[in-house]
């Protein structure tokens, strides 16, 4: 299999050769739903949940007297059926031992993405990527527009400062390296662009 290559002015260049055991996999949902599942279940920082009302900050006072106001009776403002008081049955995230990953099935999970999205036509080879300095969101931009696309994801085979400083304001655009590459960002990608240094980095890692 062959993808063409073409430069950031859009302009094409020589094609590239795609290893089979890479881009050429079928797509098998069961094992890469397991593998996101599994990977966003051990990145999940387990810090969100909900306060009851021995949690929630303040109400320590008696907002008023027990009897003669002609209000209903009230021991802290904090109660559940106030505004801005703790939850009820509140939500508490418990601690639970990570989910394994093992090579393998890595390994068959990616391959599978990356066989999906060259079957549906989402990877962009570029020739190379270059960012002159200073970096500015223009220069990522006026890529895109030659590239005809608003959104994308940039798989890079190592990190790219000047690109990550040019990117960074810029909505819809990610950078994501080979080796510590989000798979739940990248099978969710409009379009990813890659790099020759890329397409050898992927090959080495996934056959």
């Amino acid at each position: 299999m062959e993808i063409q290559t073409i430069d950031q002015k859009g302009t094409k260049n020589s094609k590239i050769k795609l290893s089979d055991k890479v881009f050429s996999q079928p797509f098998n949902e069961d094992l890469v739903h397991q593998f996101l599942t599994t990977y966003v279940s051990n990145n999940h920082k387990k810090t969100k949940g909900q306060k009851n009302r021995s949690l929630a900050r303040g109400g320590g006072k008696k907002p008023w007297k027990q009897k003669g106001t002609g209000r209903a009776r009230a021991g802290t403002i904090r109660s559940p059926i106030w505004r801005g008081g703790g939850v009820t049955f509140a939500h508490r995230y418990k601690i639970k031992a990570k989910k394994k990953i093992n090579k393998k099935m890595y390994k068959s999970a990616m391959r599978s993405i990356w066989s999906k999205l060259i079957k549906e036509k989402k990877i962009i080879a570029l020739s190379e990527i270059e960012i002159e300095e200073p970096p500015k969101s223009s220069k990522v931009k006026k890529i895109l527009n030659n590239l005809g696309i608003k959104k994308a994801i940039f798989v890079l085979d190592s990190q790219n400062e000047t690109l990550n400083r040019a990117s960074k304001n810029i909505a819809g655009v990610d950078i994501q390296i080979v080796n510590s590459i989000n798979p739940s960002v990248l099978i969710n990608a409009e379009k990813v662009i890659i790099t020759s240094k890329t397409v050898d980095l992927l090959e080495e890692n996934y056959s």
